[in-house]
């Protein structure tokens, strides 16, 4: 008889502890145990592209987006000149808007000052694709360029996946976190709504089955003033 048996490979094995900031101080010397091996917890790791922290802050997936879009952005802007205006638009899209909404959810009731960090990203590409002065106030170019600002990129990503659930366009996982409310007259048959669940702590106000009812069918996404 042959039995296959799944080994830990020890070199390609992480864990990491997701704590309160007052707690992580007595979490450093925690070790995980898997028969002989000792597996230490680090401070970030990498899944499908994603970086995250044990703080849950996104602090290091920000500042990795940051660096690529950059880089990318300083090639595209030194050959700019050489480009239509649908070329350049084609590559910043590709490029740069791409990694800005890559699971953008994931971003969401972030601080606005981490927020601003790929709204100003997004900003230098605007400027780049219509080769504007940053000067030039850039809400009229984000506006032309029809891209939504970052903050409401992420809220559309939401309301997105808002809409496929109830309608078996989203995955299941998604699907089950969303309580579709049920009116007792048929005069509200026609929308689709959801029950915002109850949360003991401030902190699951951040969870995707509390946001996307609070953001709900009737937002509104427009664009604000925002910082050159």
């Amino acid at each position: 008889m042959r039995t296959n048996m799944l080994k830990l490979n020890s070199d390609k094995t992480e864990v990491m502890l997701f704590t309160f900031k007052h707690n992580a101080i007595h979490m450093k010397n925690v070790t995980v145990c898997f028969g002989d091996i000792n597996i230490t917890p680090v401070n970030t790791v990498r899944n499908l592209g994603l970086i995250f922290d044990s703080a849950l802050n996104m602090e290091q997936q920000l500042n990795n987006i940051c660096r690529a879009g950059y880089h990318q952005l300083r090639n595209i802007g030194d050959i700019r000149r050489y480009l239509t205006s649908d070329a350049s638009k084609s590559l910043v899209n590709g490029l740069i808007i791409s990694r800005l909404d890559y699971c953008n959810a994931l971003l969401n009731e972030l601080p606005q000052t981490s927020i601003n960090k790929l709204q100003h990203i997004q900003n230098t590409a605007a400027r780049i694709v219509t080769r504007t002065s940053r000067r030039n106030h850039i809400t009229p170019i984000l506006k032309d360029l029809h891209w939504l600002p970052v903050k409401y990129r992420v809220q559309f990503k939401i309301l997105m996946h808002t809409y496929k659930a109830p309608h078996e366009q989203a995955p299941r996982y998604i699907s089950d976190m969303l309580t579709v409310y049920q009116p007792r007259t048929l005069r509200s048959m026609v929308s689709v709504t959801s029950v915002v669940p109850r949360v003991r702590t401030s902190s699951c106000d951040e969870n995707f089955s509390v946001q996307q009812p609070r953001y709900g069918i009737h937002s509104q996404l427009t664009f604000v003033n925002l910082k050159h």
